[in-house]
């Protein structure tokens, strides 16, 4: 169910199977496993122990990682988009009255995420939420709103690798049985940005997508050939 891309072991089965595979943690951190996040890892001692800690799950995310795993001659079944793990567990959350806890973006992006969450899923138990901006050592209050409200999965919209910052600082002291960082998973619940058309998505193309709509991630796609690389290199 895993293979090997460099030093991390990426999920290689189907996103149900992924659901049904993170049932079996007591606490487990879901990472979206796109090239940009795991050249990253490679780099900071910090990200690299918890991307390959025995609590964490490194989802395919990313045409990127999907190419990787054809290199080596094991292909991933299919790529797994980090927000779409993310809304597989707010149904999951709905049907079985499970708690959610929201955790970033700019507080107009986090209202309106959480409005067309509540109009979609009208049984959703959104039970508490906080802007991405704050002090990550310096975010006692924070902690405290997540321990008394003890939500299953806890969604952290802060960017690579400050979402992966918060989490790793703080798994240990919450209750949440599901921790992850969505990266903008937030802006697209809003309604601030749109997901590409789905056949782009299901050519591998929803990266030109969003660069055509952000210009700026241009220069974040210079991790993908430096990623590739390294792969093709210790192949």
């Amino acid at each position: 169910m895993f293979i090997r891309i460099l030093k991390y072991n990426i999920f290689s089965g189907t996103k149900q199977e992924l659901m049904n595979y993170v049932e079996k943690f007591e606490k487990v951190n879901i990472i979206s496993g796109n090239p940009e996040v795991l050249y990253n890892g490679l780099n900071n001692p910090s990200l690299f122990l918890n991307f390959t800690g025995d609590r964490s799950v490194i989802i395919p995310d990313g045409i990127g990682t999907v190419v990787a795993s054809k290199i080596i001659g094991k292909p991933v079944k299919e790529k797994i988009a980090g927000i779409e793990v993310m809304e597989e567990i707010i149904k999951k959350c709905e049907k079985e009255n499970k708690g959610v806890y929201l955790l970033g973006a700019k507080d107009d992006i986090l209202q309106g995420c959480i409005g067309n969450l509540k109009n979609k899923y009208k049984n959703l138990n959104i039970v508490g939420s906080h802007n991405g901006y704050f002090d990550l050592n310096n975010c006692e209050e924070i902690i405290k709103d997540i321990q008394q409200k003890k939500p299953y999965a806890l969604f952290v919209a802060m960017g690579s690798p400050r979402q992966d910052n918060f989490i790793i600082n703080n798994m240990d002291k919450l209750t949440c049985k599901i921790f992850m960082g969505v990266g903008g998973s937030f802006d697209v619940f809003s309604g601030k940005i749109n997901r590409a058309p789905k056949w782009m998505i299901n050519s591998g193309l929803e990266w030109l997508y969003r660069v055509s709509k952000e210009p700026w991630r241009i220069k974040r796609l210079t991790s993908i050939p430096k990623f590739l690389f390294k792969v093709i290199r210790y192949n």
